[in-house]
């Protein structure tokens, strides 16, 4: 049994600030920096080693798995003090476009409650410039079968820390979820989702307690 680890950055300063975040580079809050922490706690006390990590090349996931690795106690991925990781913007965040840095609210009185549903939930519908989580799908699949799924089916225990978005398209990827309800699925900041493998097949997924 080997264990794949997804876990959501946590809170970030847009976050609180309920701001279409996207690629924007914004750090954790003192909340989120808590959140990491509590991760790596949980890791630690389900007795889970990691072979490998990998993120997306934006702060608020760096900083969740530098964070939750060290509360861990994963010395063997660190060299002076430096987590070593694999960090790649096809982990990133969805591409919100031209939403990007608005307030959710002002959004939705702008353009409509049921046009910004639709940018936000609806599997293949882009808002204006950006991506859909169809889009982020084709761009994180690739990837993720390229670079993760050979280290799964040889057994290896992989976290993943990146973002609702990509760690939906993610879910899709492993069939734990299919598109239509994928837009339902909400991924909570700085909550472990483990996956267990029996020989490159997923067998089970829990948050971690």
């Amino acid at each position: 049994m080997n264990k794949l680890v997804l876990l959501r950055h946590g809170q970030s300063q847009w976050n609180l600030e309920n701001r279409f975040t996207g690629w924007k580079d914004v750090p954790l809050t003192e909340k989120g920096i808590e959140e990491a922490k509590n991760a790596g706690q949980l890791i630690k006390k389900n007795n889970i080693k990691f072979d490998k990590i990998f993120s997306s090349v934006l702060q608020r996931a760096n900083k969740t798995a530098e964070i939750a690795m060290k509360e861990a106690e994963m010395k063997h991925l660190f060299n002076n003090n430096q987590l070593n990781y694999t960090k790649d913007q096809s982990l990133n965040e969805r591409d919100y476009g031209d939403l990007v840095g608005l307030n959710k609210a002002e959004t939705a009185d702008k353009f409509g409650k049921e046009q910004v549903h639709k940018w936000r939930r609806s599997y293949d519908i882009s808002p204006p410039n950006g991506e859909s989580l169809k889009d982020v799908v084709n761009r994180v699949s690739p990837y993720f079968e390229s670079n993760i799924s050979p280290l799964i089916a040889d057994e290896k225990n992989i976290l993943i820390a990146a973002h609702g978005n990509s760690l939906r398209a993610i879910m899709i990827k492993v069939g734990l979820h299919m598109p239509e309800e994928i837009s339902s699925i909400e991924l909570p900041t700085g909550s472990p989702l483990c996956l267990v493998y029996d020989k490159g097949n997923l067998k089970n997924h829990f948050y971690l307690s």
